[in-house]
């Protein structure tokens, strides 16, 4: 007896401004087999130019940010048709073969204590899988599979059911940081994740400070993160450790100059409801080789 077809919800966001990316993205992922799909494209802040037949539409009207749109996405997909499934994917990455949703949905079902899968993502010309691609702290051998604690959020396979109890992205994060803010939250429900290299999708590598907020972003998020999910003893563990590798890290004065508005603005507070994380998953997160201080 053959297991039944994977239901699966599936988010994609635009913006209008990746026409052929977006097509190439959508072909893709419509051509998946052995799955059942049912497919959202959530307008952030326009009208999506582009909806192949079949595919739902949300419109937001203005740019929400990226976990927003996602959240929302999923949300208009939930109910009692709900997919076992939330699958999320970035409006330039390509599934590169027809089966990829299908191994994703095997390898779930072999790791029933995974509530997410993460695939390997690899630049479409170079094969390259950049290093914050790879959802582990010791990154120079992308095709090891297991266990891990954080997700690259642009590709990734949820439960629905573990999804919706983890309460979806943390919105008003905007952009950056918020697969862990998510994954934290799933570990404190006492499951885990899970990274499959064998299976690979396609996502052109760009460096993401080329987003114009991205130095205060990423400052501000992290105090967010550590304010919403730690214990109070980590807080400051946390935050200055992160510190400390920023400073080595940003050359510029001026990007270390907004890193630290960004910090400043975090502190002033923003971060929403704060539900640390017990002290037991803290210590299910160092033994899966990523304490929540780094």
């Amino acid at each position: 007896m053959t297991n039944p077809k994977a239901t699966i919800d599936v988010v994609v966001l635009t913006m209008n401004d990746r026409p052929e990316p977006f097509k190439r993205a959508m072909e893709s992922l419509l051509a998946q087999q052995d799955v059942e799909l049912r497919v959202i494209i959530v307008g952030n802040g326009v009208e999506p130019d582009y909806v192949p037949d079949g595919v739902r539409t949300v419109v937001l009207p203005v740019n929400e940010g990226i976990p927003a749109g996602r959240n929302a996405g999923a949300d208009a997909l939930a109910g009692p048709d709900a997919g076992e499934f939330v699958f999320f994917l970035d409006n330039d990455a390509v599934l590169p073969t027809l089966d990829t949703l299908d191994q994703l949905v095997a390898v779930a079902r072999r790791h029933p204590e995974a509530a997410y899968v993460q695939p390997r993502i690899a630049d479409p010309d170079t094969g390259v899988t950049m290093r914050r691609w790879v959802p582990r702290l010791r990154t120079t051998d992308v095709t090891r599979p297991g266990t891990v604690t954080v997700m690259a959020e642009g590709v990734v396979l949820i439960r629905r059911a573990d999804y919706e109890q983890a309460g979806g992205w943390p919105g008003h994060f905007f952009l950056f940081h918020e697969g862990i803010d998510l994954s934290w939250r799933l570990w404190d429900l006492g499951r885990t994740g899970y990274y499959a290299p064998e299976i690979v999708i396609h996502h052109p590598a760009t460096v993401p400070s080329r987003h114009a907020d991205f130095y205060r972003l990423v400052a501000r998020n992290r105090v967010w993160l550590a304010y919403r999910r730690l214990p109070a003893a980590l807080v400051p563990v946390y935050l200055t450790a992160w510190t400390v590798l920023s400073i080595a890290r940003i050359r510029s004065r001026a990007n270390l100059a907004v890193w630290f508005a960004g910090l400043g603005e975090g502190l002033k507070g923003g971060h929403g409801q704060r539900r640390p994380m017990a002290w037991g998953t803290v210590l299910r997160l160092a033994r899966a080789g990523r304490p929540p201080i780094v």
